[in-house]
């Protein structure tokens, strides 16, 4: 293919003759070259580029400013790229120049070929055509709405006009998953729904067909209040009478089961005995949505619970509309083809996350990007592959791992999902220099042979730890979301992604139950004849003082070959040097408790690593106001992408604020760090001026009709005033001490807490001297 020197189909592009691209910086300087190029070779007024480039709003000097854009784009392209005539600008160049035209052209080739019944030669004119669209239309003419429009509608007849000829050469089964996605994106596009029908009814589907089209026919009539169109009757009434359908050229035709009909639920088979792949839903949902209560099938086994670790596909995923399909004890037939990918089997059991596992899929099905989000050691990405192991028997062209954490520079996160899905191209030896050239050629942009790979597959791509190259990854997942219709992403990562569409799922840490649970199932791997009911009250506040992380509960049942549960409740204090014998097998960052936090500490900036030592201080939480007066006025902006990285937990207050707070583990990894900065005196002091004051003005609103809302206050923040009360007793700070002793007086009375009145006025006394005892200073006379 020849190259396209101006691409406007797109981000508007200069491409030089051996294919590197021009830089062409600045918004208005794309919109002139845009604009120029939508008219090559022809004179553009210079009222018109002004118009058109400015969007309407020209600047007072309009002409002036026009020549200099002009004296730029001239810079950029070559003094001779764009000329000067009577009143106005003209490209140099040919019609064919612009990927435009030549859009154009080679789709008026493709529609005569298919009109003179040559689809081979349609199908591979129009794939030229459509490959040469980057992105939407005129992307960088500011008023682009109408004209962008209309070149949207040309590429969707030309979809069409290819996805007809794949039909005609019998790739039913190839464009389903496409022509679902589209008819999905075009609900009232009737021409895009027979092509559906027929494409089902090639692919020997008949009963999905009839479905599909009774979908069609209720949609039609909610949205317009009309009847299908007479194609879409005629397609409908040629189903219900339908025995034989002729196949491509050259093969056999397939004949209908008698048992075929409206509410059939068995797997259609193709030519080849094979299952013909499921048609479930267009767009995200395409074969993720989660199955009934009955349709057990869809599940792979051993994905929930505590059942096997390395589940074995079978391949025996779900029909459209879910049921099981029956055995044929007639004629087994061929076995069923595991669907492809990349997922390895597990060597441990998965415990729990049954509901998480549900929800996930959940998500799938309304969404093309789902991000899982939490902290390191949370499971993130054992419960990716547990969900994607579930999904794979309902997605015909896989499941793929790409592992990024061994990634370092984010340029290659393109490479890196290439390689994992098995993309890339292989020279034999021997191969002719056409050949060679035409694979050096495509080497050139990883991402785009990726789009291409994956852009006629309905697949699952698991991107696991984003965080380190979360732009790059969310560059990536960007991209292939917009040009591969049937491709969904999970993600996982300590942070969003921040890509339009996303749904963010937390993994929260595992409640109580199920950390006994995983601690059980690793303790007795650990050491044999283990159980928690040994010494349950160690084993529970082992899991508690782990924050519930699965990765932490691990580590410290590996310990079990050496210490008792309750010894090793007991180390917690001094966790990071206990938990280091992890698996020598996995990451360096996963091998140790320390390891894991150091990861996420060494992705924070400056500020952020600041804040997070502050935030150490705080015990039970705090507010914003309390975490702006800690840790600085920029808390807000630094308290949200430490929530984003899954460093804070935040969590609505009953005051209708939130919440934030850090996870024991890292709470103490911040502690040390703040110790070694040697900032504590000052954020300590900090921290209690603040409660200070809060214990002080909240102390006359417990004597008035605020008094409930007071009391409220002081409980929530009660473990913070405690923790600045008993910082000031360690500090013989006698004037700070004895304000919150006096504020807190009157709530310890009123909530009957008489113990820490006591306790902490003699703490409180013992700071000076007491004025009763001998020998009494006599009081001067006046």
């Amino acid at each position: 293919m020849d190259p396209v020197r101006y691409r406007i189909l797109g981000t508007t592009q200069a491409l030089r003759p051996d294919g590197t691209a021009v830089p062409v910086g600045g918004a208005r300087l794309r919109a002139l070259l845009t604009v120029l190029a939508l008219r090559p070779g022809r004179t553009v007024p210079a009222a018109v580029l002004v118009d058109e480039v400015w969007d309407g709003d020209p600047p007072a000097d309009a002409p002036g400013a026009l020549q200099a854009l002009v004296g730029r784009l001239r810079r950029a392209l070559g003094a001779d790229a764009v000329e000067s005539v009577d009143g106005g600008y003209r490209l140099a160049a040919a019609a064919d120049d612009i990927d435009l035209n030549r859009f154009e052209r080679l789709a008026g080739e493709g529609a005569r070929a298919l009109a003179d019944g040559d689809p081979a030669k349609a199908a591979a004119v129009l794939d030229d055509a459509l490959a040469l669209w980057q992105g939407p239309a005129l992307a960088d003419l500011p008023d682009r709405t109408a004209e962008s429009a209309r070149w949207e509608t040309r590429r969707l007849d030309v979809l069409r006009a290819r996805l007809t000829a794949s039909l005609a050469l019998g790739r039913a089964e190839q464009v389903l998953p496409e022509l679902s996605a589209l008819c999905d994106l075009h609900p009232l596009d009737e021409p895009l729904h027979v092509l559906r029908l027929r494409a089902l009814r090639d692919a020997g589907r008949p009963a999905a067909a009839l479905a599909a089209y009774e979908s069609v026919r209720a949609l039609l009539a909610d949205r317009l209040g009309s009847d299908p169109g007479p194609e879409l009757r005629a397609l409908h009434a040629e189903l219900l009478t339908w025995d034989t359908v002729p196949g491509p050229a050259g093969t056999p035709g397939r004949t209908r089961s008698a048992t075929v009909d409206r509410h059939a639920t068995g797997p259609a088979r193709g030519p080849a005995g094979s299952r013909a792949t499921a048609d479930a839903r267009p767009g995200p949902a395409a074969g993720l949505r989660p199955s009934s209560p009955g349709a057990a099938a869809t599940d792979a086994p051993g994905t929930a619970g505590t059942g096997p670790a390395a589940p074995s596909r079978n391949g025996a995923g779900p029909d459209t509309d879910g049921a099981v399909p029956a055995p044929d004890t007639a004629s087994p037939g061929p076995p069923a083809v595991l669907p492809p990918g990349n997922l390895r089997a597990r060597l441990t059991s998965f415990v729990g996350r049954e509901s998480d596992i549900d929800a996930i899929r959940g998500d799938l099905a309304g969404a093309r990007l789902v991000t899982l989000l939490g902290p390191g050691g949370a499971g993130k990405t054992r419960l990716s592959q547990e969900v994607a192991e579930a999904l794979a028997p309902a997605l015909p062209d896989g499941v793929w791992l790409a592992e990024l954490a061994p990634v370092d520079d984010p340029e290659a996160v393109p490479e890196a999902v290439l390689t994992a899905v098995g993309a890339r191209e292989t020279v034999l030896r021997g191969a002719g220099a056409e050949e060679m050239r035409a694979v050096a050629d495509r080497h050139d942009d990883p991402l785009t042979r990726l789009a291409e790979h994956c852009g006629r597959r309905r697949m699952l791509i698991v991107l696991d730890n984003c965080e380190h190259v979360v732009d790059a990854a969310a560059h990536l997942a960007e991209a292939l979301l917009e040009r591969c219709p049937g491709l969904t992403v999970l993600a996982t990562s300590r942070e969003p992604l921040g890509v339009p569409g996303e749904l963010v799922r937390p993994v929260e840490p595992l409640p109580e139950p199920v950390a006994l649970r995983l601690l059980a199932d690793r303790g007795a791997a650990a050491r044999a004849g283990f159980r928690v009911e040994d010494d349950p009250e160690a084993a529970a506040e082992i899991c508690h003082r782990l924050d519930g992380l699965p990765l932490a509960i691990e580590l410290a049942a590996a310990r079990l070959r050496m210490l008792t549960p309750r010894q090793i409740a007991d180390r917690l204090d001094d966790r990071f040097r206990l938990l280091t014998s992890g698996s020598r097998t996995v990451l360096p960052r996963q091998q140790t408790l320390r390891a894991v936090v150091d990861w996420s500490w060494d992705l924070l900036d400056a500020a952020e690593r600041d804040a997070l030592r502050r935030l150490s201080v705080f015990a039970g939480g705090c507010d914003l106001a309390a975490a702006e007066a800690v840790c600085g006025p920029a808390a807000l902006d630094v308290l949200g992408s430490l929530v984003d990285k899954s460093l804070v937990v935040a969590a609505p207050s009953g005051e209708g604020g939130m919440r934030y707070r850090l996870l024991e583990t890292v709470t103490e990894y911040a502690a040390e760090r703040l110790d070694e900065s040697g900032r504590r005196e000052t954020t300590e002091r900090a921290h209690l001026t603040y409660y200070r004051e809060l214990a002080r003005t909240t102390d006359p609103l417990l004597r008035g009709p605020e008094q409930r809302a007071a009391i409220e206050v002081i409980e929530r923040e009660y473990e913070n005033l405690r923790t600045a009360l008993r910082r000031a007793v360690a500090a013989r700070d006698e004037q700070e001490a004895l304000c919150m002793v006096l504020s807190l007086a009157w709530y310890w009375q009123i909530r009957d807490q008489r113990v820490d009145a006591r306790a902490w006025s003699r703490e409180v006394m013992a700071l000076g001297p007491d004025p009763f005892l001998p020998p009494a200073a006599p009081v001067p006379p006046l």
